[in-house]
């Protein structure tokens, strides 16, 4: 089904940006794991609306819900529902748009495909659907600490329109959360939030990066061919509103490279197999080989700015659209928490599938 994503740990997200809320539906979750609302609300609190002068004005405290699969402060491994609702939801102020199509948004996409679409906020093309996630990524998150791995899943800003950070910067959770656009140099962070309010105040936009880095993943993680883990990942950032480019370790700056210059040589660092460098950012032939993975994701401009645009109505007739309601000028820095969430989803459902095929059946000679 299109709204599912996952193997043996799923997640089915659902709802619309100004309907009467959001959630997602978790299966495959084991049981008696400890949870409760105060593991999920962190990190929504990182994701919602109105945090800081830099996004969207709207007032959503995003708080969740859980309203099923869990009993006595553990799951019961049954599906976990969990539900946020829309508390300031004005669709009023899309009343224009049922008509006319916002430039580079869904509208017109949508309309096309289906023949009906809800113009309010966009509907189920919002990034408030996203909300669903990042709780499902808590979940994930939950079951990585209590299964005692040692895996840590750090997402950050590495560009913001033309600006981009130093690439040696050292990158810590401490460092990231440390400024509103979540880039983990201060300097940096301070021209990026200059850039942001900047576009802000002219009624545009910008657009940036995201880069993410996984830490002590073990060896084998990944299918070969179709479940490689880097498609996965792919597939999974690829899938979040407002994204257009993906790429692992060296990504396209590797083709400007040579052979000789591109292999990661291996080497035996007290009686285990690491390579030199890590141009293929933590994955080789689709399998992870215990390096860090590291990856980016690219983000466009928000699509709907407060500019007077060129577009057509339902007629097809040619119009003026001026974009209203309340957006991010940059969706990049509450992106963060939403890479981080996905990748951790990828990560726990492929455990569970290594855990399938080589540890819960073993055939020896």
């Amino acid at each position: 089904m299109p709204n599912v994503f996952g193997k043996l740990f799923t997640i089915s997200t659902w709802g619309e940006s100004h309907g009467g809320g959001v959630g997602v539906v978790i299966d495959g979750c084991p049981p008696n794991l400890p949870l409760s609302a105060e593991d999920i609300q962190p990190e929504l609190a990182r994701r919602r609306p109105g945090q800081s002068e830099i996004t969207t004005p709207r007032k959503e405290m995003d708080e969740v819900q859980i309203l099923s699969g869990v009993y006595e402060g553990k799951t019961t491994g049954t599906p976990i529902s969990m539900l946020v609702f829309n508390k300031d939801a004005r669709p009023g102020a899309y009343s224009e748009m049922k008509e006319k199509f916002r430039p580079s948004h869904a509208d017109y996409t949508y309309q096309s495909k289906y023949g009906h679409r809800n113009p309010e906020g966009g509907g189920r093309s919002s990034a408030r659907e996203t909300i669903g996630r990042v709780a499902a990524g808590a979940v994930a998150k939950k079951i990585l600490q209590m299964a005692g791995t040692k895996v840590e899943t750090l997402a950050y800003v590495s560009r913001i329109h033309d600006i981009a950070m130093p690439g040696e910067t050292a990158v810590s959770a401490e460092a990231i959360e440390a400024n509103i656009v979540r880039c983990p140099h201060a300097e940096t962070a301070e021209a990026m939030i200059e850039r942001i309010k900047e576009a802000r105040s002219q009624g545009d936009s910008v657009g940036g990066v995201v880069e993410c880095r996984i830490r002590n993943l073990p060896v084998g993680l990944g299918e070969p061919v179709f479940d490689r883990f880097e498609a996965d990942l792919g597939k999974a950032m690829l899938s979040l509103p407002a994204t257009k480019g993906f790429e692992v370790g060296s990504g396209f700056e590797g083709t400007l490279l040579k052979g000789s210059e591109h292999n990661d040589l291996f080497e035996n660092r007290e009686g285990v197999v690491r390579t030199k460098t890590n141009l293929s950012g933590g994955v080789q032939g689709g399998i992870t080989n215990g390096e860090d993975v590291v990856f980016r994701v690219a983000f466009k401009p928000t699509a709907t700015i407060l500019q007077k645009q060129a577009t057509v109505d339902l007629q097809g007739k040619e119009t003026t659209l001026m974009g209203r309601g309340r957006h991010d000028p940059c969706v990049v820095p509450r992106a963060v928490p939403i890479v981080e969430a996905m990748a951790n989803l990828v990560i726990v459902d492929h455990l569970m599938r290594q855990h399938a095929q080589n540890r819960l059946f073993s055939f020896e000679a």
